[in-house]
């Protein structure tokens, strides 16, 4: 019987068409990860300083502003020294890792989106309930299915992909470790493989894309309804609609480009599922600074005091 050698290092070969070109990609990568490092972290610190925000929307920005500011770090930093030292190389307890880190994580995207969502209805729709349901003890029973709903997902099709052999090649058309470029490398049958990761699709974006839409629908009807001035309120829920939006667009795309048959070149598949991950990194933070008006006023606030602060003379 033949011989067959089993990968368990690979490397990670995304936009190797652009051949060499492809170490200018450092530049752009490299302002939207300082972008993302920064905007959230000067996010996350306004909302922490400021006891005014210590409300449940604005902790609920903030742990978004968190999630943010992790899901770069588990690849960007690899991605930028694979494109300004050629370095590619990763082995597949590494790749499953970030896989489970990646995915977990990102997932949370939508997940407190779902939880804004909530504040909001309960805000507009029950304002004398509001503090009495947002009590984390009430507001936990919803939190913790939506925390088990990703585990229950995001584990079984990284254990899956960690339980296939990869017999075929061990080149990676990517730039980080994304399930189904990982799966598309395995020898064998990976119908299973593409079930489950079809079903975390479903069952997680569209599936919270479905119950927020619905939640803004009543939210407006009510407002409409009722007649009440809720422009604030309303406001706000346009600022989570436009973050809900373009982050699915992008999960869609990225996510879907790999089970459905399209005339799509490898790059701009590569484009979207880094995408998808990194530019919310960068775009929720500045959108929720530019229209969250008590945000704005107070990164404004301590970006006017670190500058009054660096140009006074020193005695």
């Amino acid at each position: 019987m033949e011989n067959v050698s089993l990968h368990t290092h690979f490397i990670l070969d995304g936009f190797n068409e652009l051949g060499v070109l492809r170490p200018v990609l450092f530049i752009p990568f490299f302002i939207m990860f300082v972008v993302a490092l920064s905007a959230n972290s000067m996010l996350l610190y306004v909302v922490i300083s400021q006891r005014s925000l210590h409300s449940p929307m604005y902790i609920l920005m903030a742990s978004m502003a968190c999630v943010d500011l992790s899901v770069p770090l588990f690849f960007v930093p690899n991605m930028l020294l694979s494109f300004l030292f050629d370095w590619r190389g990763i082995s597949l307890i590494g790749c499953l890792v970030q896989m489970h880190f990646i995915h977990f994580v990102g997932t949370f995207h939508s997940t407190l989106l779902v939880w804004m969502a909530l504040d909001r209805y309960f805000a507009i729709c029950t304002p004398l309930y509001y503090h009495e349901r947002m009590v984390l003890p009430r507001f936990l029973k919803f939190i913790i299915p939506l925390v088990v709903r990703n585990i229950l997902l995001i584990t079984p099709f990284v254990g899956l992909a960690g339980s296939l052999s990869f017999c075929a090649s061990n080149v990676m058309n990517h730039c980080f470790c994304e399930h189904m470029a990982l799966v598309e490398l395995a020898c064998g049958s990976t119908a299973m493989n593409s079930l489950v990761g079809l079903l975390g699709v479903f069952l997680i974006p569209v599936a919270d894309f479905i119950f927020i839409s619905s939640s803004y629908v009543v939210i407006f009807t009510s407002v409409l309804r009722s007649g009440r001035s809720g422009i604030k309120a309303l406001h706000t829920c346009v600022t989570h609609i436009v973050v809900m939006t373009v982050s699915l667009i992008f999960a869609l795309v990225a996510l879907l480009s790999y089970r459905i048959r399209n005339g799509l070149p490898a790059a701009i598949r590569v484009f979207f599922s880094t995408m998808y991950l990194l530019f919310p990194s960068c775009f929720n933070p500045i959108i929720y600074g530019m229209r969250t008006t008590e945000i704005r006023q107070h990164i404004v606030k301590t970006l006017t005091c670190c500058h009054f602060v660096r140009t006074v003379p020193h005695s």
